[in-house]
């Protein structure tokens, strides 16, 4: 009877393919640096993610298999950048080409059409498109879409940002042929409502909270590391590298745009693999102490009332299965 249970419980820890995706925006040593990587830092997380048999893959081939929910590749990392800006083409396209890595620039075309800051110019992201380069959705504008601006009806707020997705979509289609409907919201920033929207449109979500990605990543907000700034150390980025999604069953209608200050996160997840008592939950640098509610569901409220802006719950614990490995979730808010 043994070697028949056996199998079974290695298959009930056994925890489920992951990959993690990257954001990156600045590539130089002039720009603002939490939003940057050197040059010689960026060559450097490449090497670390060939020296390690990362298995570098395209966005669409992800995408492909969480719709289809299709197995991940082992150790898979996706690579990204935001904003449009022009470093991107003169720096970090060579050395990308030079590791022959595929990757996705998210693009505003309303603000590259204007010519806001150093941005790309079209003949740039037609020569990156032409490249191999998969060109996406970043709106219209880099406009802030979480929530309807003052005294804006929720009509309006929601048409708004329709037209937005829809005319970025229409304007880089134009230009370079590639239409994918995956939005980046800017900034991050989203809510249950623009979620909503954004899959009645048929377009994948894409934030910029911290977490691994799995076939039961929600699609209307798959989160990304960063990897600039503070984060752009590789002993910092080796660790995120190794993460997986905690396999979540029900998020009780958690939305980033939360009326609760500080809000309440309630979560129901598959504890198989992770020791419940070991999960550590923190809200800037405060360690939250999770309420257990059930054996597969947990609360959490941070003690101090969340500041003005964009901030999150990250909550981690270490996998039985996979010996340096972390389950990792980050919940964003928007105050």
């Amino acid at each position: 009877m043994l070697r028949f249970i056996l199998p079974l419980l290695l298959l009930t820890l056994l925890p489920a393919q992951a990959a993690v995706m990257l954001i990156y925006h600045h590539v130089a040593t002039d720009t603002p640096r939490v939003t940057s990587v050197t040059p010689t830092e960026l060559r450097q997380h490449l090497q670390h993610l060939k020296d390690n048999q990362f298995q570098v893959v395209a966005l669409d081939t992800l995408i492909s298999q969480l719709k289809n929910n299709q197995p991940i590749a082992d150790n898979a990392v996706v690579i990204t950048f935001d904003d449009s800006y022009e470093n991107n083409f003169t720096t970090a396209h060579p050395i990308l080409q030079e590791f022959g890595y595929p990757y996705t620039i998210f693009i505003s075309p309303g603000s590259i059409d204007k010519g806001d800051g150093p941005l790309l110019n079209w003949q740039q992201v037609k020569q990156m498109s032409d490249d191999g380069v998969l060109v996406a959705n970043h709106a219209m504008w880099h406009e802030h879409m979480a929530k309807p601006d003052a005294g804006e009806s929720q009509a309006q707020w929601l048409d708004r940002m329709k037209q937005s997705i829809l005319s970025a979509e229409a304007s880089i289609e134009l230009h370079t042929g590639q239409r994918h409907q995956w939005l980046a919201y800017p900034y991050g920033e989203y809510s249950a409502e623009l979620e909503k929207l954004v899959l009645d449109l048929g377009f994948i979500g894409i934030g910029q909270h911290s977490g691994a990605i799995g076939n039961n990543t929600t699609l209307s907000s798959i989160p990304r590391y960063p990897a600039a700034g503070q984060y752009a150390e590789l002993t910092n980025l080796s660790q995120k590298l190794r993460t997986l999604p905690f396999h979540i069953s029900d998020y009780h209608g958690v939305n980033p745009v939360n009326k609760q200050n500080p809000p309440t996160l309630t979560v129901t997840l598959n504890t198989a693999d992770f020791k419940p008592q070991q999960l550590q939950c923190f809200s800037g640098s405060e360690l939250m102490k999770p309420s257990w509610l059930n054996d597969n569901t947990f609360s959490v409220t941070a003690t101090k009332t969340l500041a003005k802006g964009r901030s999150r719950y990250n909550c981690t614990a270490p996998a039985l299965s996979k010996p340096g490995y972390y389950y990792w979730y980050s919940q964003p808010w928007l105050n």
